[in-house]
């Protein structure tokens, strides 16, 4: 969350991000309860204080019909003490729920504007868009024709928009994972593979909404758990309470995780395949810096995922997202489009990952801190995130850009080695 003292001595600032990031949030409210919460914060000082004085007086009460008075005025004062400081933590739990509805500020240079439609692309990826001499087809008629999906099977066992894979996307998967992990560990990224579930707290920390009926997180019910939507709820945790050296930072984490999301009011041709589903695997990466590192480290963690679909030979263009298409932690995000032949009429693009800039949004409500040699006192982290591989929709680039005439598709060259082979033949009965 935004630190509050910012937020009170910069409210038309945060009103105004507010309005560009599409959040409605009474910030002058906030402001007002605020001034309110410091007046009732006096107001018990003081009773209590008073409460004091008149108990060191007790004992020199000339008789006990004193003694009682003066023994009264205390209980009257701390009456009124407990009175004041309920209305003072009923004014603290107002603002530390309008303060957590409040999304992070953001980057000077990121576009503004209502929806994706207003991001702006910055750059292209090495491979140009394959041009066909037959009509190509969506990733579903190439999954049916070569026996690598069963949606029919998910529908069935476990409902709309869970899937089994079956045959070489069982290997691609696997693939994919190994060659993420084979471009991150030599950038001093540690690998782990994180628990599918994490505390609601844990949850609500990294900046989503475990509970309720606009989360798009399936919760555990009679617990505190929920199944996590990315690994950077998990990573993210890592840390909640942590104080560390500023020595150990940064510290650069790569997650293998499986993926739970309601998709809530999802619809449209998106909806298709396997491009929007309930359930997939990520390798996600999650880093831990100082402040003054943050904004190149989101330049570096966008590289690598360049660098990951580069060597895929995957077209695709990245875009530095607009305002109101930025989620609530992120200060920064841009988003790597590929390119989907069998996608609209013609080919388009579709996210398949995305890189944020969390500053110390996330920090501050996880408690996650650090702290310099010979300084008094302790810093938030910054937070940063992003998608080596998301692979139900790395899936849908490989097999619809490397899709051939025959019917069969080509396995990325560098995915090989872990496939076994070249080629997806159609089978034969």
């Amino acid at each position: 969350m935004l630190d509050r003292k910012f937020i009170i001595e910069n409210p038309d600032l945060v009103q105004q991000n507010c309005s560009h990031r599409n959040v409605t949030v009474d910030v002058a409210g906030l402001v007002a309860c605020e001034r309110q919460r410091r007046a009732k914060l006096t107001e018990v000082q003081e009773l209590n204080r008073q409460a004091n004085e008149v108990s060191k007086t007790i004992g020199k009460a000339k008789d006990a019909q004193e003694r009682e008075a003066r023994k009264e005025q205390g209980r009257r004062l701390r009456e009124q003490k407990e009175v004041a400081q309920s209305e003072h933590d009923s004014l603290e739990a107002m603002i530390v729920e309008l303060q957590a509805s409040i999304p992070n500020m953001t980057h000077p240079d990121a576009p503004i504007g209502g929806d994706d439609g207003a991001n702006r692309e910055i750059r292209r990826g090495r491979t140009e868009p394959p041009v066909f001499d037959f009509e190509p087809l969506d990733h579903v008629t190439l999954c049916e024709q070569l026996d690598l999906l069963d949606l029919e099977g998910g529908a069935r066992t476990t409902g709309h928009g869970f899937y089994f894979l079956r045959n070489e996307a069982v290997l691609l998967e696997l693939a994919l994972q190994r060659y993420a992990l084979e471009v991150l560990l030599p950038e001093g990224f540690t690998p782990t593979i994180t628990p599918d579930m994490a505390r609601d707290e844990i949850v609500a920390g990294t900046g989503y909404i475990p509970r309720g009926p606009e989360t798009q997180i399936y919760s555990i019910e009679d617990s505190e758990l929920s199944l996590i939507a990315t690994a950077e709820i998990t990573l993210g945790g890592l840390l909640a309470g942590q104080t560390l050296d500023a020595q150990q930072l940064p510290i650069k984490l790569c997650g293998i995780s499986h993926c739970y999301r309601t998709e809530a009011g999802a619809h449209g041709r998106a909806t298709r395949g396997i491009y929007r589903v309930h359930q997939f695997t990520k390798v996600e990466m999650f880093v831990f810096t100082q402040p003054d590192q943050s904004d190149a480290m989101l330049e570096h963690l966008c590289e690598l995922e360049c660098r990951i679909f580069d060597g895929l030979g995957i077209p695709y263009r990245v875009v530095d997202t607009a305002t109101g298409d930025l989620g609530g932690p992120a200060y920064r995000k841009y988003d790597l489009e590929a390119w989907m032949p069998g996608r609209g009429d013609g080919g388009e693009f579709g996210e398949v990952t995305s890189t944020s800039n969390c500053t110390d949004y996330q920090a501050r409500r996880l408690n996650a801190r650090f702290k310099r040699p010979g300084e008094k006192g302790t810093h938030f982290v910054h937070t940063l995130n992003g998608t080596a591989v998301a692979v139900s929709r790395a899936l849908i680039a490989i097999l619809e850009n490397y899709q051939q005439a025959d019917g069969s598709v080509i396995i990325p060259e560098v995915l090989r080695p872990w496939v076994g082979k070249e080629r997806i033949a159609p089978r034969t009965n």
